[in-house]
């Protein structure tokens, strides 16, 4: 039953840093004037070939996660939440999170 712990807590490591490493750039970006208003935003996203490449293959992956949480009924209207954190919040953070909770209903035998 609790065969996947070490990969639980790997995945919630994981998700810690998610939410700390990217939330630091944001809050550098934000202080030195940043927005989230739309056209200083995707400007910015989309600033060069390098962020271009990296915003799409973070906005891809976000929709493909989505689609995929959005199906998943194990977690019930939780996965509601997973989806609005994932571009609230992050992929990087909400991803492992996410992972880590299917993992121990998945390891429940009441399937809660």
């Amino acid at each position: 039953m609790h065969h996947h712990q070490p990969l639980r807590v790997f995945l919630f490591l994981l998700a810690a840093l998610g939410l700390v490493i990217p939330w630091y750039f944001n809050t550098v970006y934000f202080l030195a004037g940043g927005s989230v208003m739309p056209d200083v935003f995707w400007r910015d996203a989309f600033a060069n070939a390098l962020t271009t490449g990296i915003t799409c293959d973070v906005y891809l992956a976000a929709v493909a996660f989505s689609a995929w949480v959005a199906a998943d009924r194990r977690l019930g209207a939780w996965r509601w939440a997973y989806i609005a954190a994932c571009f609230g919040i992050g992929l990087a953070f909400v991803m492992p999170l996410y992972l880590a909770q299917r993992l121990r209903r998945d390891a429940d035998p009441s399937g809660g």
